[in-house]
């Protein structure tokens, strides 16, 4: 049953949020003029200001009591104790032991028993580097003799989101990079054609990442790949062309991949939280071990920082606060991130599967529906692109969402004057969606650029905008793989505070797999069989019936 505790903290966010002025944030800077520097909070040289938000102190105090009703304190300790705080699947979440040193001790339960996870993943690491180095020295080649200049990534899911927008990030501004890497998610026979297209068979490596090797999709891209392989070099070629990061050995041996080609990992690492698993292979393969490791170095900083900081000064809960503000005070149903640097072109894409698998759940942990509301949809897109699109509807739009703006301040090329010009955009953007402009300043202005009265009164409405809309801003020095590492684990870390400050399991997705079953059993009716087990709605039927009248079936 729902905690009449829970329920009371989250109406008391929405009676705050129902004051005079409770939902605006620029009288908050003109009463506090320390205001920007008590709501930014930092962790080295990465930094969150929330200030921006309509977070004053009685809102702050209203969240923290949230935190304590929910027990994040609790929460935090038995997640990284290795409890099984996945309830529905009776296992535990330590991703983190995928980052940690070898003798960090953390552990892991199972329903069988509990691992000593830090150093399973450190052995699974260390077969990985000696891996990669063989490959990028010229020990490993291909089935020709010839070096591997390109890999490429099947997966789906978390197979293909965390891997890619963290090897985009690390190889898209180098001039050279150990490897060329390709990546393959999507069914759909024209994303295998751009995926293969000018990709010479004697030189790719093929990464197939499916911790259960059933995924369909990634199975049928893997024989796909397999007949597109074996007819360029024979079938013999497999097994020096393929990598399986799978813990199905079962199933990788019929494929005919070779046991020292198999990289696996335990039921405690969730797909959306694999790419510091072998499934982040790929990112070794095309930036280096050197970045890779980094990218585990930061993401274990941010470890250490979420379960030893206070609550008060702790950046992925102060992240998550503000988010549980927004959506269940101020009732705010989407969220925006804004990354101004086309490196992190996915990194939106890779935060919705992670928010919106982990966060989209409409019953409490005892299987009781919430009474409140939980995850937001997640968008973004690169800044400065953004601008030119939906930023239309962020400024202008009825709904108040919220962005989070992420900026480097020092970039890994040359053009200064380029550089300067990302950041004036990201910093204006805030601004603006803070101050936004009156009818009065707009009136001003088109009287000052000799606008008719007329004019004035007819045009003067749809330039207004009303601004009191929230932002955070993370700054950080430099965009590297360390930094990238801890940006995602801060995100991860915040996505698992808001589950717990929700009540709700953030590390099952069974709504996932009812669309893999219905697909399951609509396939033998799109081929002309019996599909005893599809879906009986009419739609459904005249959907599947038109769809073979039009390929002529």
């Amino acid at each position: 049953m729902s905690n009449p505790a829970r329920t009371a903290a989250f109406f008391q966010l929405a009676a705050l949020a129902r004051r005079p002025n409770g939902r605006r944030i620029t009288p908050l800077f003109a009463a506090d003029p320390e205001r920007a520097r008590r709501f930014t909070f930092a962790f080295d040289d990465l930094s969150l200001d929330i200030s921006k938000s309509a977070i004053d102190d009685a809102v702050l105090a209203a969240l923290f009591a949230l935190a304590r009703v929910a027990d994040l304190e609790g929460f935090r300790r038995r997640l990284f104790a290795g409890e099984a705080v996945n309830v529905t699947e009776h296992r535990a979440a330590m991703h983190m032991a995928l980052r940690s040193p070898a003798d960090a001790g953390l552990k892991a339960a199972l329903p069988g028993g509990i691992d000593d996870a830090s150093r399973l993943a450190a052995a699974e690491r260390a077969k990985m580097r000696t891996f990669v180095e063989a490959v990028h020295s010229g020990r490993i080649v291909g089935a020709t003799g010839q070096r591997f200049t390109h890999v490429l990534n099947v997966g789906m899911g978390g197979s293909d989101l965390g891997p890619r927008v963290a090897t985009e990030a690390l190889t898209l501004a180098r001039d050279e990079a150990p490897m060329q890497a390709r990546f393959l998610a999507n069914v759909d026979g024209h994303a295998f054609e751009i995926a293969t297209q000018d990709l010479d068979p004697a030189r790719t490596l093929i990464l197939i990442a499916s911790k259960s090797w059933t995924t369909l999709e990634t199975a049928m891209n893997a024989a796909a790949l397999r007949a597109w392989l074996s007819g360029a070099l024979g079938e013999e070629a497999v097994g020096q062309h393929f990598v399986a990061l799978s813990t199905n050995l079962e199933g990788v041996a019929r494929f005919g991949i070779k046991p020292d080609r198999i990289f696996g990992f335990r039921d405690w690492v969730g797909g959306r939280y694999s790419l510091w698993s072998p499934v982040g292979l790929v990112i070794a393969l095309a930036a280096g071990w050197d970045q890779f490791q980094k990218l585990l170095d930061g993401a274990w900083a941010m470890d250490c920082h979420f379960r030893d900081a206070p609550l008060e000064r702790n950046l992925p809960v102060m992240l998550a606060l503000t988010g549980i503000w927004n959506v269940n005070g101020l009732g705010c149903a989407t969220q925006c991130v804004l990354a101004y640097d086309e490196r992190l072109r996915r990194l939106p894409a890779h935060f919705q599967q992670l928010e919106m698998e982990s966060n989209g759940k409409h019953v409490m942990l005892d299987g009781s529906p919430v009474d409140h509301d939980t995850c937001p949809v997640i968008f973004g897109e690169p800044g400065t692109s953004a601008q030119h699109s939906f930023m239309q509807l962020v400024h202008q739009g009825p709904a108040v969402i919220p962005v989070d703006f992420i900026l480097a301040a020092v970039p890994h090329h040359a053009r200064e004057e380029a550089h300067r010009a990302l950041a004036a955009n990201a910093f204006a953007q805030s601004a603006a969606l803070l101050w936004g402009r009156s009818e009065a300043e707009v009136r001003a202005e088109m009287a000052a650029h000799g606008a008719s009265a007329e004019e004035i009164d007819r045009v003067a409405p749809h330039r207004v905008c009303t601004g009191e809309r929230p932002s955070n801003t993370i700054l950080f020095r430099r965009l590297d793989a360390f930094t990238l590492g801890r940006l995602i684990a801060l995100y991860e870390h915040k996505v698992a505070v808001q589950g717990c400050l929700w009540g709700i399991d953030s590390f099952d997705q069974w709504g996932v797999e009812l669309g893999k079953q219905l697909a399951g059993s609509i396939t033998p009716a799109l081929e002309g069989k019996p599909a005893p087990d599809m879906p009986a709605d009419a739609s459904t039927a005249g959907l599947v019936a038109r769809f073979r009248a039009l390929r002529g079936d």
